[in-house]
């Protein structure tokens, strides 16, 4: 079950009797925990830690019944931890996924789900793993563990066109007046992640009110600044502006950023406009497009600045800037490179 679909039975007024949600996105959890809170009464909301008390502590809770309310809502946290023990974590009292571990025992959950009582809705979250990778082993045994709920919400990381239709949705419902450039570079700062995106967007509506959002606030308001003057890095060469380049590189400097990601950033860059240079590409419509057919998605503003670095670069300068980006990646791994000298070389070079 996706969380909309999940969202959907609960606004027609079904309440599975237990729920388990699984997986590490933040933003979809708190949208249901919302939704689901509101379907209850006030102080009808029970809160457990599966690392404070037991499973069966748990289930006795949703046993007892309320003299103050039909409806309840019991919430239950770090799910992973009443797995059983595993055979390299029984000293430690860990299970074998590095996760504190119960009794092991889901033979009480099976039978509560058997014969829930009326009106009390439980919600366990096992948020700790992902769906791929080395998570991917781990989680299928926690949804082993509660095989017996049959209501399962995956909560699955969004994907970075996703993240950037819901931020759209999220704009409009906030009032924040954003151009999509803007809002593309607000997506990319927060490297996809909606949950940080909502939480930005909320300060947004604030402190612009009804005035448009400029970039300069986002790089001010946004955690991940330092992650917007790097684009801004990438702009400026893009037109060659050698001033504008060094004044950018400048305040990344002070900001203490990593120089080395920086020149990381810029080569992927400058192998993209060489790329598209070769295919004959001009326009951003055209680059998105290829790079998305190649599996490579872009944002729109992304493939505008690649576009704009191939209008101002030839194809003979995109090759030798690629290869000034590997002379300068050679320069700061040596010894006692002084990066900042390196940096500001590379830059006088390439808007030579």
């Amino acid at each position: 079950m996706t969380p909309a679909q999940l969202l959907a039975l609960v606004k027609q007024g079904k309440r599975p009797p237990a729920l388990l949600l699984l997986g590490p996105e933040a933003y979809d959890r708190r949208r249901i925990k919302e939704t689901l809170r509101a379907s209850v009464p006030e102080e009808s909301l029970t809160e457990h830690d599966l690392i404070e008390v037991s499973l069966a502590e748990v289930l006795d809770d949703a046993r007892a019944l309320s003299l103050f309310a039909t409806d309840r809502l019991i919430w239950v946290v770090n799910g992973e931890a009443a797995l059983p023990r595993g055979r390299a974590g029984d000293a430690a009292g860990e299970s074998d996924d590095g996760a504190p571990s119960g009794s092991g025992d889901s033979a009480p959950l099976t039978a509560y789900v058997k014969d829930p009582t009326p009106g009390v809705m439980l919600v366990v979250e096992a948020v700790r793993f992902d769906f791929e990778g080395d998570d991917k082993r781990k989680q299928e045994r926690v949804r082993k563990f509660y095989g017996a709920i049959n209501a399962v919400v995956e909560l699955r990381r969004y994907a970075a066109h996703e993240a950037r239709a819901e931020a759209e949705v999220l704009k409009s419902k906030a009032g924040v007046r954003m151009d999509a450039s803007v809002l593309d570079l607000l997506v990319e700062a927060m490297g996809a992640d909606i949950a940080r995106i909502a939480v930005e967007i909320e300060k947004l509506a604030l402190f612009a009110g009804n005035r448009p959002v400029s970039p300069d606030e986002i790089a001010t308001l946004a955690p991940e600044a330092r992650t917007v003057t790097i684009f801004a890095l990438v702009n400026a060469l893009g037109r060659r502006d050698r001033v504008r380049s060094l004044e950018t590189l400048d305040t990344l400097v002070k900001e203490g950023e990593y120089l080395p990601l920086v020149l990381a950033f810029l080569s992927t860059q400058f192998r993209m406009a060489l790329v598209a240079r070769e295919a004959g590409l001009r326009v951003a419509g055209q680059i998105q497009s290829h790079f998305t057919r190649l599996g490579v998605p872009l944002w729109g503003s992304r493939a505008d600045q690649i576009a704009q670095t191939v209008s101002r670069f030839s194809q003979a300068q995109l090759e030798n800037a690629v290869k000034l980006i590997s002379q300068a990646d050679r320069r700061l791994r040596d010894a006692r490179p002084d990066d900042r000298f390196i940096m500001e070389q590379f830059v006088i070079e390439l808007t030579a």
